[in-house]
């Protein structure tokens, strides 16, 4: 029987949850690197690690122990060979990537384990651009047509690939776990694929058709048939959080974001003359526009109204998207069981919001430097085109500098999101969770076989992968 290791088991408060300063670690030496760190970065108070009489962890909080320094330079440097492999390295770091966010999460004192390899990515991949050369392919060809197969082979083409994505996503997914470890025994996931493809794109049809009123209830649908397909050995996983709380905690964001559209096509309906526009339409000739304008004078009125809701409704999904992310992961969190094993998040959505605030200072500061040296750069062009010697020579090498700028800009960018948007996430989303019912790790039996790497490629080449 598997128990706390006492050199770590012991991070104890003096009630329920206390403030960091007031958190005691209980432990037979002294304290390591690794605690001590995790003092420093965490962002939520420690919840109370409950230990039976046997020394058997029955509830506890999860530790984020990664260092955000080593994060960066894993970035950069992934980011450097990135460019200098022209993106073939992607594979190795989406796999130094998992490794850094597995290895320094710990469960009950228990880092995770991540066993999958770059080797495998790849070989995911090309499978999937073998199997997705001849869907594209199809596609070309059905265009081709001048008959009615190839006026719908847009629409055909499109709905394939939307449910060839999905079932990416549920292969991927179930790749991940099979090579996720925990205390020496791996997660695994059954269920069909292609089941769960159909489901989801039905639920997105229904959610677009509800301008997104319907995603709590397609996000619950998808999370319940996944989960109960997901065990940790032969323990099985299910999902209990409600779509109508998400609705309801959810809806007043709803609103700000769709309300001005709603006002503008409100608007735009009850302004126009549809007679009078019908019958310029019916009547054709030149100058088309003209005979609009003047069977609708105030549709121009109507058009501005419409572009200035369209932009505030922009501004504010911009703005409010940080809260969507933390109540959806607060609410998708707290639904987690695995057996009797209970999550419950206490995440803050003002946490959520200083990572992208970090982000976007980071990115102002990048976009500064990006720019004096694009301007040194244009500088130097222009004055040797000024001087006659800008020749063909000249012409490739400033076309190729400007190249490599726009490759730059773009690592640039998702490098500095990827450290402060998504490490932050991680961290937050891990060290806000209180869990109970550990106690039932120590009957999970293993069960479950490898899964291959055929849908992490195709999710790649989708681009619909995500950690």
């Amino acid at each position: 029987m598997s128990k706390v290791p006492q050199s770590r088991a012991g991070i104890a408060c003096d009630s329920g949850w206390a403030p960091l300063e007031r958190c005691l670690f209980r432990m037979a030496s002294k304290p390591t690197t690794r605690d001590i760190a995790w003092v420093c970065v965490s962002h939520y108070p420690c919840w109370p690690m409950s230990i039976d009489g046997g020394g058997i962890a029955t509830g506890g909080g999860v530790r984020f122990l990664g260092q955000r320094r080593a994060y960066w330079r894993l970035l950069i440097r992934g980011a450097a060979l990135l460019m200098l492999t022209l993106g073939i390295y992607r594979f190795w770091l989406a796999t130094d990537v998992r490794r850094f966010l597995w290895s320094n999460t710990e469960i009950a004192g228990e880092p995770l384990e991540y066993t999958g390899t770059a080797l495998e990515l790849l070989l995911g991949f090309l499978i999937a651009i073998a199997i997705l050369i001849p869907v594209y392919a199809g596609i070309f060809l059905a265009a081709l047509d001048l008959g009615t197969v190839g006026k719908l082979s847009g629409i055909a083409g499109f709905a394939a690939l939307a449910i060839l994505g999905q079932y990416a996503i549920y292969r991927a997914r179930r790749y991940r776990l099979t090579r996720t470890i925990f205390r020496g025994l791996r997660f695994h996931q059954q269920g069909s694929a292609w089941a769960f493809a159909f489901r989801a794109v039905a639920w997105w049809v229904v959610t677009t058709v509800t301008f997104g009123l319907a995603y709590p209830f397609q996000l619950t649908s998808l999370e319940r048939y996944k989960m109960r397909h997901t065990y940790y050995g032969d323990l099985a996983g299910r999902f209990e959080a409600s779509a109508l709380q998400l609705l309801l905690r959810g809806f007043l964001l709803w609103i700000l974001v769709i309300g001005p559209l709603a006002f503008a096509i409100i608007v735009f309906v009850n302004t126009v003359d549809w007679v009078a526009l019908a019958d310029v339409l019916s009547q054709g000739g030149d100058d088309m526009m003209s005979k609009i304008e003047g069977s609708n004078p105030n549709l121009g009125g109507a058009i501005v109204v419409g572009m200035l809701m369209g932009g505030i409704s922009v501004t504010m999904a911009a703005l409010l998207y940080p809260a969507f992310q933390a109540v959806v992961l607060r609410w998708w969190s707290s639904g987690l069981r695995f057996g009797t094993i209970e999550v419950q998040s206490r995440l803050r959505m003002r946490n959520v919001y200083g990572a992208y605030a970090r982000f976007v200072g980071y990115a102002i500061l990048f976009s500064m430097a990006l720019g004096i040296v694009a301007a040194v750069a244009l500088a130097l062009i222009g004055a040797a085109a000024s001087i006659g010697k800008m020749g063909t020579t000249g012409e490739i090498a400033a076309t190729l500098a400007a190249l490599a700028g726009y490759v730059i800009a773009a690592l640039g960018y998702s490098t500095i999101y990827r450290a402060t948007v998504l490490l932050s996430l991680w961290q937050l989303g891990m060290e806000s969770l209180q869990l109970s019912g550990l106690s039932a790790l120590e009957r999970v039996k293993a069960t479950g076989q490898p899964s291959s790497a055929i849908g992490e490629g195709l999710a790649d080449a989708l681009n619909v992968g995500s950690y």
